[in-house]
């Protein structure tokens, strides 16, 4: 085990002894500074966001970013959880400072300052709906303070959006952020949202055709919805930051994406499943994409029944209340058992489709996902790695309520259903689904949140290998990759489009700003219906079996959901 780090230095003028704990032997990594009086200041790993160097080419006064807990969240939640604080910092340990000095220039590799050029663009998207409404306190308290700090200003190089309906982001895509890919501009997007933020940006540059200039937007996930399948399944959520250290330095990757095609008379229902809406078409087939989860079963169908009316006047109860009845009906006759063929399409270096059915007519929970877990600690797919392109399929056949709630408890145990022989889980690049069920209830399907109704008869067919359309960045520590960022520092300059990792690069801080007293409010915002907000599943894709499971979780082991 390493010996701590240790260095005398100052910290906003005042003389102090630095020891830096390097976290080997089950310890955590923490800085810790004395001052001359004897008070002792101890800053968590999981709390520090970066150490930027005053001075572009000296390492010796830095500015050390980190977060505190927001004690009025506990009162108020729609409070940020955190605050950002930070302090001016000499001769830190270079073990310290090898450990959160960003490498590379603050921010998207490809691109320079925002406003000194028309082909870069920086934008800054709050949706104000998300989870518990709390996009407002982040930018306010966390995120605007950090870009003051890096004299990154609103207006000169970034425009922010607040959300004012759950058309929000699918408008500024299809009127902005798409016009511009497709001109060849780097943009970087930084999402204060839930993964329903993330679906409707990929759902709208995959509505039309791309052209041969396009560039795929950079986007930073600063993690606000109810599920964050995406954040956590890409390492965001591994510290206590917001997504502000993997903002400075993380790894930027191509989002995966899946497409889903229907049957000609497959709809997407709207207003709590009484409206029924035309899918966009591609050569006379219903077409969808996807990120995060495509299900039919029981997910699907406790998604769909916990928004409809008659649940959506319970309130927060709605979710127990229509998984209670889904696996446990009230007229004592056991779960449905869902008919249809399954298909899949396993990986193969045959360039023909060589589709094999899964030898079972009925079935329990069918869900195929690019993510590890579909919540913090809910852990679907074991095998899944950070923005891997892998889709992976779980699906067990009809079983008895406390069957299928042993699985979802299970999957809180570190994806350990995955070790249950009832339990089908495997790496695919197709599935396909021929519905064999009278009942439209029963044909109700989930692709990201949104609920689509396959006709009597009809098929649903989903398709891994798609050409992805933005770049997510995700925690250094989860994907070993080129190093790049996801915006550029105004004193940048324009770097080439694949940047390759450089040790001597640095980024660098102006001189101390006190981010503590940051008191401009946000803004007037409208009421958002977000997607998130849809039965608590559009960008959350866990649903109440999965509630029920953590619950039970909780229960039996002390382990439960932290979502």
């Amino acid at each position: 085990m390493s010996s701590p780090s240790t260095s005398h230095g100052t910290v906003d003028g005042r003389q102090v002894s630095f020891i830096y704990q390097p976290g080997e032997g089950g310890t955590s990594k923490a800085l810790r500074w004395i001052d001359e009086s004897q008070a002792e200041t101890t800053v968590d790993d999981a709390d520090v966001v970066a150490a930027l160097p005053v001075q572009p080419d000296s390492t010796s006064e830095c500015s050390v970013l980190y977060v505190v807990r927001n004690d009025a969240a506990e009162d108020d939640k729609t409070a940020s959880p955190v605050l950002l604080r930070s302090c001016i910092a000499t001769n830190l340990p270079e073990q310290f400072l090898n450990d959160y000095r960003p490498s590379e220039p603050v921010f998207w590799g490809h691109s320079h300052t925002a406003g000194s050029d028309d082909r870069s663009r920086m934008h800054v998207v709050a949706s104000t709906g998300s989870g518990t409404q709390q996009a407002a306190s982040v930018w306010e308290w966390v995120l605007k303070p950090l870009l003051d700090l890096l004299m990154i200003t609103q207006h000169a190089h970034y425009k922010l959006h607040y959300t004012s309906s759950e058309h929000t982001i699918t408008d500024l895509t299809k009127e902005l952020f798409l016009p511009e890919a497709n001109r060849g501009v780097d943009q970087a997007i930084i999402l204060l949202s839930g993964d329903g933020g993330m679906v409707d940006l990929v759902d709208g540059l995959t509505a039309v055709e791309r052209s041969r200039n396009y560039v795929k937007p950079n986007v930073t996930l600063l993690p606000l919805g109810t599920g964050n399948a995406l954040a956590h399944s890409s390492g965001i959520t591994a510290d206590n930051t917001m997504g502000l250290k993997t903002l400075l330095q993380g790894y930027s990757r191509e989002l995966p994406v899946f497409r889903v095609t229907f049957s000609p008379g497959a709809r997407s229902l709207a207003n709590h499943g009484t409206k029924e809406l035309k899918l966009r078409e591609v050569a006379g087939t219903p077409v969808l994409h996807g990120a995060v989860v495509a299900s039919w079963g029981l997910h699907s169908t406790l998604v769909a029944d916990s928004d409809t009316p008659e649940y959506r006047k319970f309130g927060a109860e709605r979710f127990q209340m229509a998984g209670k009845e889904l696996l446990y009906p009230a007229d004592g006759l056991p779960a449905h058992a869902f008919r249809g063929r399954l298909s899949v399409l396993r990986p193969s270096m045959d360039t023909k489709d060589d589709w094999q059915a899964i030898e079972r007519q009925t079935h329990g929970y069918v869900l195929a996902t690019f993510c590890s877990q579909l919540e913090k600690g809910f852990t679907i797919s074991p095998a899944s790695k950070p923005l891997d392109g892998k889709l992976r399929l779980i699906h067990f056949g009809p079983l008895e309520g406390d069957a299928a709630m042993g699985i979802m408890t299970a999957a809180y145990q570190g994806g350990k259903h995955v070790e249950n022989p009832e339990v089908g889980y495997e790496e695919i690049e197709g599935l396909r689904i021929e519905f064999d069920e009278d009942d439209g209830r029963w044909r109700r399907v989930c692709i990201d949140g949104k609920i689509i109704r396959v006709e009597e008869g009809g098929w649903m067919e989903v398709r891994a290998g798609v050409k992805g359309v933005v770049n997510l960045s995700a925690s250094q520590q989860q994907t070993p990759q080129t190093k790049s960022s996801t915006m550029s520092a105004p004193q940048q300059g324009r770097q080439s489009p694949e940047p390759e990792r450089q040790a001597d690069k640095q980024v660098h801080a102006p001189p101390a700003t006190d981010v503590n007293n940051q008191n401009q409010g946000p803004g007037e915002k409208a009421a958002d219906v977000s997607k998130d907000q849809l039965s608590g599943l559009s960008s959350n894709p866990k649903g109440p079996l999965e509630d029920a499971a953590a619950a039970k979780t909780e229960k039996t082991d002390g382990k439960g959901s932290a979502a």
